[in-house]
């Protein structure tokens, strides 16, 4: 190391961008007597609009930024409150006869559409009004891991030497401590992905002049919504920044989509033009109206995991230095969101003098049954997404499972409470399984679907339960009445498993459904049954 007298802290964080930052503010807040030191390696202040993908919040995201890092006035200021996910199935140049999933309102929990480049500058302006050191234009040049953690940078061309008893990785892709320590590990789920920002508003309200189609949704504004626009083996993102700029993304399965055929701007507008023929256009009307590219990007299989993220050891990895699902559900925040929460947690042990080895190992296994669990709604399944009667059951049960569990774990502020998650270990991973199994079978349903559903809206709000699991996200529940709601939760995901397999038995005799499946005791699906039956095309 650097002969340079040391800079010491007590959490030094590599990687100035989401993760690291909201990291960093989370740890100020919670003990203001922390010396905390981030290094970014890009020159601040960041630029807007065309700065990083990942602009879609969902619901645990957006309780973490606006509830646990007091960050709502922003949100609400600077950014777009969401129409929530919204799904089309193209078929033809008639809008009106596209099979959509979606909300017609917005539902009662809030998520954000957030522009990057304008969330983390006033990150970073936060964290200096922490008392946070920020030092930008600074690239890591060596590392050693002990105690204390040392580290060699070069800041804006100058040596620098930290030392540090805490160590968080939040350098996304370049995942310094998982490479050096050989951690990377490889998750079955190989897909790939091309962006862009134009400096235009593109908004699919205008693709369609039906009254009857615009009057679907209150208020009319399918715009604000992060719209997937699916295909077989891909979808394509549409999502509106603030400032008036649009993110376009392009998501696929290399077996049914080759990379290479969008590898730029010119291929990946072409491609548009072949598979979403009313996008192509909006988008080409939007450029020659004089609307500018402002960056194009692209990355081959995206998704990773990692055989390990928290440590004894005082070191800890976050965001995508740790791991990356898929951007299908917008899940990038929400694992941010729970591995910072767990950083935290093992930090404030550690500084009252606490033992926290056994709580690492524990919240490590949590976080991978999480991981792990909402990877199976992924893997294998890029090829049903062009249908529309299976992705209106799909859609249907992964936000029941995503907003019955998880998600009210965290806006409950539980997903660190150790005792609470020993209890309900066993029912977690009995619904692991139950996911996997639905998951499986809508696979098997993928080979002998031939239908379509034109001209359908699946709308959330048809079923009250649903939306009330999401309303349920915004109630503070005490120890007891939080136990009851995620018994009373397990129990309806039970049973909706049941009424998933008898849907499917219904619309795909062929469909070999396996072992029996699980009591039905609701009736959850019949708005969707009704709709499918009378649907076939």
């Amino acid at each position: 190391m650097s002969e340079l007298a040391p800079e010491h802290s007590d959490v030094l964080i590599v990687g100035g961008g989401l993760a690291g930052l909201t990291l960093a503010l989370q740890l100020a807040q919670q003990d203001a007597a922390l010396r905390i030191t981030v290094l970014e390696r890009h020159r601040l202040p960041y630029p807007e609009s065309a700065h990083k993908v990942g602009e879609s919040t969902v619901e645990i995201g957006a309780h973490y930024f606006a509830e646990v890092l007091g960050l709502r006035p922003h949100l609400q200021d600077k950014h777009l409150r969401k129409f929530g996910l919204r799904f089309f199935f193209p078929q033809g140049d008639d809008v009106a006869q596209w099979a959509e999933a979606g909300s017609s309102r917005y539902l009662a929990t809030p998520s954000y559409q957030i522009d990057r480049g304008v969330f983390e500058n006033h990150l970073v302006e936060c964290c200096r009004a922490a008392g946070i050191s920020v030092r930008d234009g600074t690239r890591v040049a060596a590392m050693e891991l002990g105690t204390p953690h040392q580290i060699r940078a070069l800041e804006r061309g100058e040596d620098r030497h930290h030392t540090c008893d805490w160590l968080v990785d939040a350098s996304s892709r370049n995942a310094l401590i998982k490479r050096s320590l050989g951690l990377e590990q490889d998750n079955a789920h190989d897909c790939n992905a091309v962006w862009f920002r134009i400096d235009r508003r593109v908004q699919i309200d205008d693709w369609c002049d039906d009254a009857g189609w615009r009057a679907r949704t209150d208020p009319p504004r399918r715009w604000q919504s992060t719209n997937h626009l699916m295909g077989a083996g891909y979808w394509l993102w549409l999502i509106p920044l603030a400032g008036g700029a649009t993110s376009v993304g392009i998501v696929s399965d290399p077996a049914l989509h080759d990379l290479d055929d969008m590898r730029d701007i010119d291929r990946a507008l072409d491609w548009i033009d072949r598979e979403q023929a009313l996008c192509g256009k909006a988008l080409r009307g939007v450029l020659a109206d004089g609307g500018s590219v402002l960056d194009f990007r692209r990355l081959r299989n995206y998704s990773h995991g990692a055989k390990q993220i928290f440590s004894k050891d005082r070191w800890a990895a976050t965001g995508e230095a740790g791991v990356f699902l898929d951007p299908f559900y917008s899940p990038g925040s929400d694992f941010i969101a729970l591995s910072n929460s767990m950083i935290a947690a093992l930090i404030a042990r550690d500084r009252a003098g606490q033992r926290f080895s056994a709580q690492a190992a524990i919240y490590q296994e949590v976080y991978f049954s999480f991981y792990e669990s909402t990877l199976a709604l992924y893997q294998g399944q890029y090829p049903l997404l062009g249908k529309p009667r299976i992705m209106a059951v799909k859609i249907l049960w992964d936000y029941a499972y995503y907003w019955a569990i998880l998600a009210l774990l965290f806006t409950q502020g539980r997903t660190t409470d150790l005792t609470l998650l020993a209890r309900i270990k066993q029912p977690l991973l009995s619904l692991r399984a139950l996911n996997t199994r639905v998951q499986g079978v809508l696979r098997d349903w993928s080979a002998n679907e031939s239908a379509n559903a034109a001209g359908c809206f699946f709308d959330q709000c048809d079923y009250d339960w649903l939306a009330q699991l999401n309303q349920e996200l915004t109630e503070p529940l005490d120890d007891d009445a939080l136990t009851q709601r995620l018994q009373f939760n397990a129990a309806q995901l039970e049973s909706l498993c049941g009424e998933i397999a008898a849907l499917i038995a219904e619309l795909s005799p062929e469909t070999d459904l396996g072992a029996p499946w699980p009591e039905v005791t609701t009736d959850h699906l019949a708005p969707l049954r009704a709709q499918l039956a009378a649907s076939v095309t």
